[in-house]
């Protein structure tokens, strides 16, 4: 018996005459995700992607990283029938006996998108279904509560049988590639690594900027940023990462600034730099993991006062969400465990007691002129250490 794997894609289907250039961008993500995994066959018909022709024992490291590729909205694993009712049920009985074995309410869904096929949708559902009745003893239909939903899928080549409750939840959005660049200021928190892959969810490849003030952070913390690039990675198959030298200009900042402007005026100097990176590589925006008020540096003054240094749209997909919302989108992503390793990052360092909440630009711009800001940050952007981060 041969087992396929089918992949839904979402949005694509949107896209009328461009269509054909948005699975091209699928496909190749598909097959750059898989390139170290196995040899496959694979295509797309009718809105679905088929890969094929792989060793069984490569099929879960297949659809696992399948899942997370941007613009599949479901990955499942299938047998493939002949398109004859009797090699259908014969297909059900041998791909699904484990499943069917135990007691269960069951229900049969079957699409019929080969209009050719002798029987419709609904009287497929009812011949299969008493047949797959008469076979199991220990199963009980139930077409409005079912525990397992067996799917056919009656298609152009072949027709496909699975267990619906077994498909994988894809990541939905577009396929990376078609959104431009942007480049992302990650820390070693919770919250940029989210930002990132919202944003990347819309088709958008993203580079990565981190500060990093040795000797006052450890290198762990260097390596926690790596990791969550890593895990981003496994999303967008490779992340450019920047790390930029940022010591001399925190210390420039601690001795000549007012503490409570410190953490403002160090965020102008990573909006200015990550620009300038941004700019030099193609990028069209900047992406941040702010959200509104939760920290003094994130008040609509404060975001005002940092945002103005810079001349390029600054993207803030968690704006409206609270911790709990961005926590259980880390938790989902993979980046929780790794964001809350206590390692301190360059932020966290040089933290005033008490920052100011409702800064003004002209303050703010006045404490800063005592600094030689285009020196630092051309000494900053000379020292940049780039690593390309691929996925474990």
């Amino acid at each position: 018996m041969k087992e396929i794997i089918l992949a839904k894609y979402g949005e694509i289907i949107l896209k009328g005459g461009n269509r054909p250039k948005f699975e091209r961008m699928l496909i190749d993500n598909i097959k750059n995700a898989l390139k170290n995994v196995a040899d496959f066959k694979i295509s797309i018909r009718q809105a679905t992607v088929y890969v094929e022709e792989f060793d069984e024992d490569k099929t879960d490291i297949i659809v696992e990283r399948m899942s997370k590729i941007f613009g599949l909205v479901s990955v499942t694993r299938a047998a493939v029938s002949e398109k004859t009712v009797e090699a259908i049920e014969e297909t059900a009985f041998h791909y699904l006996g484990k499943d069917l074995e135990k007691p269960a309410r069951f229900k049969v869904e079957a699409k019929r998108s080969d209009k050719t096929f002798p029987l419709n949708s609904l009287q497929l559902c009812i011949e299969l279904g008493g047949w797959l009745d008469d076979k199991f003893p220990n199963i009980v239909c139930d077409v409005h509560n079912p525990e397992i939903t067996v799917k056919v899928e009656v298609r152009d080549v072949a027709a496909y049988v699975y267990i619906d409750e077994k498909k994988v939840r894809g990541q939905g959005g577009m396929p990376i590639g078609s959104g431009s660049k942007a480049t992302l200021l990650l820390s070693g928190g919770i919250d940029s690594p989210v930002a990132g892959h919202m944003i990347s969810k819309r088709g958008v490849t993203v580079d990565a900027v981190n500060f990093f003030s040795f000797p006052y952070t450890s290198d762990r913390a260097k390596e926690k940023v790596i990791s969550l690039a890593k895990i981003l990675a496994q999303y967008t198959s490779k992340i450019n990462l920047y790390i930029v030298p940022f010591t001399e200009i925190q210390l420039q900042i601690r001795d000549n600034c007012p503490e409570e402007h410190m953490t403002l005026i160090m965020r102008r100097f990573m909006m200015r730099i990550t620009e300038k990176i941004a700019r030099r590589n193609g990028s069209k925006a900047l992406i941040t993991g702010e959200c509104v008020g939760q920290v003094a540096s994130q008040t609509l003054s404060a975001l005002d006062v940092t945002n103005a240094v810079i001349d390029m749209p600054v993207l803030q997909p968690l704006i409206g969400m609270d911790k709990i919302e961005v926590i259980r989108r880390a938790e989902e992503i993979g980046t929780y465990e790794t964001s809350i390793l206590p390692y301190e990052d360059c932020c966290t360092v040089f933290t005033p007691k008490h920052p100011t909440i409702n800064p003004k630009r002209s303050s703010i711009e006045r404490t800063e002129s005592v600094l030689d800001i285009e020196r630092l940050e051309e000494e900053a952007l000379a020292g940049i250490e780039i690593i390309e981060v691929y996925p474990d």
